[in-house]
């Protein structure tokens, strides 16, 4: 059976830096999403428009190039990674003992996350990957969850059929999206729920 483990909010917690952020360039939460082109339609043509987080989580556009798009909008000048420098995620012990056991019955358990190069760097760095068999995220992937080629590009590089595979993700738009695939999945509260739905369905 292949696992696919989504990061934030199941192996670490998710870091909202938003407000960090904001604070530090003297901005408000509006004013921020307004910049990042969260809080407009989304059109591609326009580039005043397009939504430099959904851009940086498909690898359309890397932090760098984030920081400076975001800099040419808002009139401040940001030489400064703070996606990089300030993401300190804390590591969730017990999800990584479940994914160990998984292992250990000898299924093959990897990561499938939304994420951006920034991050991933720092997940890197922490060696919060190393638990996993393989890692797939979706700025390198060129598309994020819930778009169900996520999990379709995912299956075709494992050589997996989606009734062989088990998703697990905080988020149920990302859950709902997996099953609408054929895919086992569950939205992930704490580790000691998942691991009893796990053995409830006689997975684990």
């Amino acid at each position: 059976m292949l696992f696919i483990f989504d990061m934030g909010g199941v192996v670490t917690t998710t870091a909202k830096l938003d407000s960090q952020i904001e604070e530090i360039l003297g901005i408000s939460h509006k004013e921020f999403l307004s910049y990042c082109g969260a809080s407009c339609p989304e059109d591609a043509s326009d580039p005043s428009k397009t939504n430099l987080f959904t851009m940086c989580s498909d690898g359309i556009i890397d932090c760098k190039e984030f920081w400076r798009i975001f800099s040419e909008r808002s009139g401040i000048k940001v030489t400064t990674d703070w996606w990089h420098w300030l993401f300190h995620p804390q590591l969730n012990k017990k999800t990584v003992e479940l994914i160990a056991l998984l292992k250990e019955k000898g299924h093959r358990v990897i990561c499938g996350t939304n994420t951006i190069s920034s991050h991933y760097a720092n997940h890197i760095e922490r060696g919060d990957y190393t638990y996993f068999d393989q890692t797939y995220a979706s700025c390198y992937m060129g598309v994020s969850k819930p778009d169900i080629k996520f999990w379709q590009l995912i299956l075709q590089a494992e050589n997996t059929r989606a009734e062989d595979a088990v998703f697990i993700d905080d988020r149920k738009d990302n859950v709902d999206a997996a099953a609408s695939l054929g895919i086992k999945a569950f939205v992930f509260t704490d580790a000691d729920s998942l691991k009893s739905d796990l053995q409830k369905a006689a997975l684990i």
